[in-house]
C-alpha cells in the first residue's frame, strides 16, 4: 500500500512539473510569421470574404494586427477579426466602426427575438440562508 501511494505521489508530481513548464511558454511551440507575411495572409482572407467591399485597412506590427474602417453590418467586425487570427495575428486591435444604423438593426432583431420586449429582466440576490 506504502509503495501504491508513493508511485502515485511521484505521478502527481512529475505532471505538476510538465504543466507548469506549458504555462510558463505557452507560445514555444508557436512559429511567429513576419509582419509583412501576416499582413498579406489578412489581406487575402478578406478578399475572399463577404467584409471585402468593406475595403478595411490592415496593418501589422510586432505580430499585433491593427484593423480600422467603418462597416453598416455589425457582424462584419467580429467577422475581420476572426479572419486576423486565422491569417496568423497574435492579437488584434479591432478598430472598427459600427453604424448607428446597424446598431439599430441589430438591437430591433434582439428585440423581435425576446418578443417584442427590450426589457430587461430584473433579479434580486438574496444572501444565503444562516445554518442552524
Amino acid at each position: 500500500m506504502h509503495k501504491l501511494f508513493s508511485v502515485l505521489v511521484l505521478s502527481v508530481a512529475v505532471a505538476g512539473m510538465s504543466q507548469a513548464a506549458s504555462v510558463t511558454k505557452p507560445h514555444a511551440f508557436v512559429a511567429k510569421l513576419p509582419d509583412a507575411q501576416i499582413e498579406r495572409n489578412i489581406r487575402a482572407k478578406f478578399t475572399r470574404s463577404k467584409i471585402n467591399s468593406e475595403h478595411f485597412t490592415v496593418s501589422v506590427q510586432n505580430g499585433v494586427a491593427t484593423i480600422e474602417g467603418k462597416t453598416n453590418v455589425i457582424q462584419h467586425k467580429g467577422v475581420a477579426t476572426r479572419l486576423a487570427k486565422s491569417g496568423g495575428a497574435l492579437a488584434v486591435q479591432n478598430r472598427i466602426q459600427v453604424s448607428e444604423e446597424a446598431r439599430a438593426k441589430a438591437a430591433a432583431r434582439l428585440a423581435k427575438g425576446r418578443g417584442g420586449s427590450t426589457q430587461l429582466a430584473r433579479a434580486t440576490v438574496l444572501p444565503a440562508a444562516k445554518p442552524k
